[in-house]
């Protein structure tokens, strides 16, 4: 069995690897999210990630698809005590931005698409500099005073705004980030490492990377002279071209066949070993794509094998 670990402050325990409902409603369709779901669920997972967004970039889709397939799934299983749900903000076209009444709007149609009373992890989506952080931080608070959310979190925010909303909760009594989901993976490590990871530290958040995987390069399907049938394969593919791309498949290839396990399920065990990481963010499209995510909750990699991939993806 699986340790959860803590996530940040809150009390929330998570599954070390959080599943992606971002192919929900999109290239996985109800039957083949219910069959993720439950077997990421029976594997001992509990902490789904999704966003009001999702799936709006779908021709016929206007966001939300993601949120109502989970939420059909929850109330079928009759397992609502058993799941982390995490959710986002400020990205869809009806509830964009950070303005007090786009989250108070915005959190009510994500709780009536999941068909529940709560929100675990509800975080903003991307940072909306022109809302003061006092504004947003305190109509967060509202809603976990509400009961509506029980922890906050911030994804694609810079560190001078995080440390000015924590700040900010801090000096007033209010609820206080617990978790950041920055873009990180072992061939885009430089938005994250830095300022915004000594931030994460200081303030003892715990990060839940996004793009773990990078579109799925690192699975390691992407190879020179190779077409990989994929909505996401123009962007996995752009990895190639870089040395660090190269490097970094090869540093995989080696660690993989030590272990006799996937590239995919290396590249996430490196993640989920880098200070302030409790989960890394994966999706799985198909049940057969799973195991291999999962597998990373398991693998610890030595450290002269953390340092060689740390060394090829510098």
């Amino acid at each position: 069995m699986t340790d959860l670990r803590k996530l940040g402050s809150s009390d929330l325990q998570v599954f070390p690897l959080a599943l992606g409902g971002n192919v929900f409603g999109w290239t996985a369709d109800k039957a083949q999210s219910f069959a993720v779901l439950d077997a990421y669920a029976a594997a001992g997972g509990n902490f789904i990630d999704t966003a009001d967004v999702y799936s709006a970039w779908v021709d016929g889709n206007e966001g939300g698809e993601s949120e109502t397939i989970i939420g059909e799934w929850i109330a079928s299983r009759g397992n609502r005590s058993d799941v982390l749900v995490a959710t986002k903000v400020g990205a869809h076209e009806k509830f964009k931005g950070l303005a007090a009444d786009t989250i108070k709007g915005g959190v009510e149609e994500s709780l009536r698409r999941l068909g529940t009373d709560h929100i675990d992890l509800y975080y903003t989506h991307f940072d909306d500099v022109s809302v003061p952080v006092e504004e947003i931080i305190t109509a967060l608070d509202q809603l976990v005073k509400a009961g509506k959310v029980r922890a906050i979190a911030a994804s694609n925010i810079s560190a001078e705004r995080l440390d000015a909303s924590i700040a900010f909760s801090e000096r007033e009594g209010l609820a206080k980030y617990v978790a950041l989901q920055p873009q990180y993976n072992l061939v885009s490590r430089d938005s994250y490492e830095g300022p915004l990871q000594d931030s994460v530290a200081r303030h003892g958040l715990s990060t839940v990377p996004y793009y773990a995987l990078a579109s799925g390069f690192l699975t390691g399907k992407y190879r020179p002279g190779s077409t990989v049938d994929s909505k996401r394969a123009e962007g996995a593919a752009k990895h190639l071209e870089t040395e660090r791309g190269v490097k970094v498949l090869a540093a995989l290839d080696q660690v993989a066949q030590a272990h006799g396990a996937e590239i995919s399920t290396v590249a996430l065990a490196w993640l989920a070993a880098q200070p302030t990481v409790v989960a890394p963010l994966a999706s799985a499209r198909t049940v057969e794509q799973l195991p291999a995510l999962l597998a990373a909750a398991d693998l610890k990699l030595t450290a002269d094998e953390l340092a060689a991939l740390t060394a090829a993806s510098a």
